[in-house]
This record gives structure tokens, sequence and C-alpha cells, in this order.
């Protein structure tokens, strides 16, 4: 299962949206200013991982590393291709008291030509983005084979690369960073990165360790000569605390808590309770501290009595209630007592602790009419009556009408440069993928109502579609786009070649611009 999580990363970071905007920073030590950025009425990416809110501040990890607003989402900085974040994406982020953390990630080719993501580090700010520090990837060094448990001397497989071993999840508690990675199991710093302990985590085939025991067994998360078999729960995608001792561990072979801190550990799965979770591979975990409630996005591991879903416990973890049965859920958000889960079909909530689930009718920009046309949705949050979601093709915000559920006013930022002039066109993505995602069309009528026509013709000219015709636009340079599905009039998509779009506003001159179609 360590597979479709490892695509999904992948299919992130080869996200390419447009030329990236200049950005002017200069390095000191080990630190970025920032100080010279410019800001931009979007986010760079429309993949968004995750959002963390603090009021009228966002914090974003996109496929075009971090995103931040002070001010609600009116405008935004964009940290990418600064020196130490270069083009990476965003693994993960997290914020702490006044400090904003994230881990980078990128994709690496092997030998033999496969692609894998590896660990490009951390990185944290203490003043909104101002400045920064790196925290390189952990790793081990080669003679970092056993790890002392309690009397036990533990045999651990030594993460000497970085390859695979990229950070998912990231959690406090009090002088203490956790971090959930694949390869490198869960670890834990004391000093701000400088140096990462490993975690010692139940094997596969034990529910609980303790230091008090007599244990055999080798810390590794994938067999080979060094430990001769590999343990799925020293597989770890997600990590969150409590409160000052209490930990969760989502890994792909369950949920390992703690309640000392991270040093004795209980783990629960599909296999090993009477009212358990639906499946053993924990990709998000989230807490609701308003009702004490743990919610985990449980997969389908490898026991076929598994299946994919929501699981949620309110006593601790000793029992689970399962939800959204087949749904592949992402991440959690809360509005008070209510939770959203962002899905592959769309943000489910409820606000009866899953007793019914409401999706939204339709997300529509309230200014612009321009609709979100995917499903994919990766991140939920919420501060009062403000929503943010993440898709994989747009950031979303929701100033909901009090007492209503997915009511309000709309606003869909999409990552788009503006344009230059009224005379200008693009489209995006480009090449385009019709049977991924729908064909963006940015064009202005230079901030006065006309009537616009936009039709697509293929490389011979030959009419191929009618997008919108004789439609009132008011449109300024960040105008919102016109979509197209890659179809022609009769609803087939069109063959893999060239074509051409063409923009008639009023009586002016035409406006075309090209579309490279591949399948």
């Amino acid at each position: 299962m360590r597979i479709k999580i490892l695509l999904i990363i992948i299919s992130l970071i080869s996200v390419s949206v447009f030329p990236q905007t200049q950005l002017f920073d200069y390095k000191i030590g080990n630190e970025i200013s920032s100080a010279n950025k410019i800001a931009s009425q979007n986010p760079l990416s429309n993949s968004i991982i995750d959002i963390i809110t603090i009021g009228d501040t966002v914090w974003l990890g996109t496929s075009r590393g971090v995103s931040l607003s002070t001010d609600g989402g009116q405008s935004w900085l964009n940290f990418y291709g600064q020196p130490d974040f270069g083009t990476d994406n965003i693994s993960a982020i997290a914020y702490n008291n006044g400090v904003f953390w994230c881990a980078t990630v990128k994709s690496t080719e092997v030998e033999g030509g496969q692609v894998f993501p590896e660990g490009t580090g951390l990185k944290y700010t203490t003043n909104l983005g101002a400045n920064w520090v790196s925290v390189p990837q952990p790793l081990d060094l080669q003679t970092d084979t056993v790890i002392q448990y309690g009397n036990n001397h533990i045999r651990a497989l030594p993460v000497t690369v970085a390859i695979q071993n990229l950070t998912y999840d990231i959690a406090f508690t009090p002088g203490t960073i956790w971090i959930a990675t694949f390869a490198g199991g869960l670890r834990k710093s004391t000093d701000n990165g400088l140096t990462w302990q490993r975690v010692v985590l139940p094997p596969d085939i034990l529910n609980s360790i303790s230091p008090f025991d007599t244990l055999s067994f080798c810390l590794s998360p994938v067999e080979g000569s060094f430990c001769g078999t590999g343990n799925l729960n020293h597989r770890v995608f997600s990590v969150i605390a409590i409160n000052d001792t209490t930990l969760y561990v989502g890994t792909a072979n369950g949920i390992n808590k703690s309640t000392d801190g991270g040093i004795s550990w209980i783990k629960f799965n599909a296999q090993n309770q009477d009212q358990p979770i639906s499946g053993n591979f924990i990709t998000a975990l989230g807490y609701n501290d308003l009702d004490s409630t743990v919610w985990a996005s449980t997969w389908k591991a490898e026991d076929q009595s598994e299946f994919y879903g929501v699981s949620s416990s309110s006593n601790g973890g000793q029992t689970w209630n399962t939800f959204l049965r087949d749904e592949r859920s992402h991440n959690f958000g809360f509005k008070g007592t209510s939770v959203m889960v962002p899905t592959d079909n769309g943000v489910f909530r409820s606000t009866n602790n899953g007793a019914t689930w409401l999706l939204p009718n339709s997300i529509v920009d309230s200014e612009s009419s321009t609709p979100i046309k995917t499903n994919i949705f990766y991140s939920a949050a919420s501060d009062n009556n403000t929503i943010w979601l993440g898709s994989d093709d747009g950031l979303v915000r929701l100033q909901e009408t009090f007492g209503k559920v997915w009511e309000g006013n709309w606003k869909i930022y999409f990552a788009a440069q503006p344009l230059q002039s009224s005379t200008e066109t693009y489209c995006y993505p480009n090449p385009f993928n019709p049977r991924q995602e729908e064909l963006k069309i940015k064009f202005s009528t230079g901030g006065k109502e006309s009537n616009v026509t936009i039709r697509i013709f293929d490389f011979a000219f030959n009419y191929v579609r009618t997008i919108i015709q004789n439609v009132s636009k008011n449109l300024n340079l960040e105008g919102s786009p016109e979509f197209w599905d890659g179809k022609d009039d009769k609803g087939n998509y069109v063959p893999n070649g060239v074509y051409f779009y063409r923009i008639e506003v009023n009586d002016n001159q035409p406006v075309f611009g090209k579309i490279l179609v591949i399948q």
C-alpha cells in the first residue's frame, strides 16, 4: 500500500502551473531572508496539500512551496524559488507557538529509470517567513544499528539516504518536535532539528511495548539482509499530539498511542479489537479538542476484511466507529464540533459525529461565477465562520453564513499569472490531458462589460467546439478563466494533437491561443 501514497506525492511534485514569478532573496548564514517578497493575489499552486489557519493568517503547503496570507486571503506571499526552498514540493506543514514548520521533498530518478520521492529536509520560521532556518533531512550513520530501549538493545536498520525518506507529518509536545517518515520511521528532536532520535514502535507481531518488556525484534520498515523481515508498523505516515504526553501515530499497520511522551505504546488495528478501525493504512490523523474525538483516515492495507473509510474514537481508541465506507480520505479539518473530511469525491462534513454527512451542493465563486471543477480535495481548515478547502485544482474559501452548513460567500483562488494586457491570453495546464483535468483559458475584457465568444479548432482549423457564445463578461487582467473539458460538440474526447482557441470580445480583433492535447 505504500506505493499509493508515494504516487500521490510524486503526482503533486510533477504539477506545473506556469513559469515562476521572479523572487528576490539574499542569504544570511543558514537563514533565508524574504524581506523583498512580492505579494500576489493568488497562491502559486493549484495543488493544496495542507492548510493551517490562525485568525487572518493562513499557511498553505502546496506543490509549489509554501504560501502565506496574513490578511485573510486578500494577498499572498509565495516562498518558492528561494535558495533553500528551490523548486521542492511541500510534504508536511505544522504550527506551534508562533513557529511555522514545513518539510520539503523532490522527485529523484534512480538507476533503472524509476522515480522516487526524496526528502530534502525541514524549514522553520519564527517571523512569518521574514527568515527561514533550514534543517537537513534526518539520516543515520552506517554504524547506527542499535537502539537502547529500557533494558533491551533493539537492532535498527540505519537509514543513510534520503530516497523514500521524507516527512509526511509533524507534531509537537513541549520542547520536542515529532516527524512521521516512511523509511525513517517516527523520529523526535529536542533541539529544533539539530539532532534526531529514532522512536521505537511495536513490531507487527506485538500490540504493545514498554521499556519493562523483554523484547527481540528489528526496527525496520522493509525486509532485507539486515533485518530479514520488515514491519509495516515501522512505516510511519501520520502523527498528532493531544496534550503534553499523549501522541497518536499512524502507520501501515494501524494506530499507535502513547500516554507517556512516546516511551510506551499500544497499537490499535483492524485485527486486534472488537470494534476496530476500517483499515490499517493510516494516511492522516486529526483531533477535535472540543469533543475529545480522534479521527483517522483508515485505508485498506493487506487484510481482505479491511476497507477504505474514516474511523473515529471518543474514548481514547478503546473502540472505533467507522464511516464513509470506500471513500479515500486525505485529511481532516474541524469547525466547532463538526468534522470535514477531504476525499477523492469531495469534502464530506458531519455536524453530528458521523451520523449524517453533507457535501457542498456546488462550489462556485460568488463574484465571478467560476466553478471549481475537481472532486479531489486534500485539505480543510477553519477559523470562526471562514472555511478553507484545498484541492488538486485550486484553493477555496467559504465565508459561511451563521447557522448554515456549506452556505455563504464562496471564493476560488486559481494559480495563474495576471495578463499584461487585454489582448493577451494563455491557457493552462498546457500540455493538457482532458482525461485528468480541464483546460483553463485566461483572458481579459479590459475591465469592460463585453460579449465574449470562445471556440476551439483543430490544427487544420476545423471547428471543434464552442465554449461560450455571446456571454456577457467583465474581466480585468486578473480575470477568472473559462474551461474546456477536451471534448468536441458530440461529447467525444478529441484526439491527441495541436488545437487552437479563438476569443472574440465584442467587435475587437480576435485573440488566439494554442493548446497541446496529450492523453
